[in-house]
């Protein structure tokens, strides 16, 4: 469990090794989903005190698939469409640095705080997103940061699409 918390605070501290060690740790993926369900769980909790209506538990299973999905979507991106020459992945290896790229969301717990949630959410989002580049970049090889975040872009664009589309269809 030491072994654990330990990731998180690397990965909440943006350690490259950190997401190169979940890549090769073929036993991290429970790790992993465990960080996106805590991550799922602070947003949650913080929302609370704005009286959304916001189901914690279908915010955690939401989350779950998102990453399921974001996963998947930057696989794709990643090594079909824009990879260099030395990328090599596969989907379990994302899902553990992707899922690991969400340990930065346990800080929007603070948004309980009255007064606090909007900026909590915010540096959380913002915190995830720069995980999640470095993620990408170390998941994919990449040599360069700029292609990361252009796969990243170019996913969220592609994911938040489809989001717009099951809400239209299942709202």
């Amino acid at each position: 469990m030491i072994t654990f918390w330990n990731r998180i605070l690397r990965a909440i501290k943006l350690e490259t090794k950190l997401f190169e060690e979940v890549e090769a740790d073929e036993n991290a993926l429970p790790q992993a989903i465990l960080v996106v369900v805590l991550s799922s769980l602070a947003f949650g909790i913080a929302s609370i005190t704005r009286g959304t209506g916001v189901s914690i538990i279908g915010n955690t299973l939401g989350a779950l698939i998102g990453w399921f999905v974001w996963s998947f979507i930057i696989l794709y991106i990643g090594t079909k469409l824009l990879p260099e020459s030395q990328t090599r992945s596969d989907y379990v290896e994302l899902l553990r640095t992707i899922g690991f790229a969400s340990a930065p969301g346990l800080i929007a717990i603070i948004g309980i705080i009255p007064g606090l949630f909007n900026l909590a959410i915010f540096i959380a989002s913002v915190w995830m997103l720069v995980a999640t580049v470095i993620a990408v970049r170390q998941a994919l090889d990449y040599q360069s940061t700029g292609r990361a975040i252009i796969v990243c872009i170019i996913g969220w664009v592609i994911y938040g699409l489809l989001s717009w589309f099951f809400r239209l269809i299942f709202h």
